[in-house]
């Protein structure tokens, strides 16, 4: 198994946009991608222009099909403007 935590930093006033375009990108991951286990977004409680997106993955293939994924790529065009800069992402070894 492997887990990823990507980190988003958004701009004021984007939160709305954001969201709405990550929901459509959650439902397309759940819909069409079976080695993906987990796929939530969460809102920092202490900065709230700060969210984090909880991933696993059965598989280093399955992680390789999200990045590949039409869905995911088409994400990026209304995701994009909502960002304060680059997304950090951690990858996580799966240990029970």
């Amino acid at each position: 198994m492997i887990g990823v935590i990507a980190t988003l930093k958004i701009q004021d006033g984007k939160a709305e946009d954001f969201e709405a375009v990550f929901r459509t990108l959650a439902a397309a991951v759940r819909a069409n991608e079976p080695g993906n286990l987990c796929y939530q977004l969460t809102r920092s409680k202490s900065d709230p222009l700060t969210y984090k997106v909880l991933e696993l993955y059965a598989d280093e293939d399955a992680l390789n099909l999200h990045g590949a994924s039409a869905h995911f790529k088409a994400a990026g065009p209304g995701l994009g403007p909502c960002l304060a800069g680059r997304p950090e992402i951690e990858y996580l070894d799966g240990v029970a």
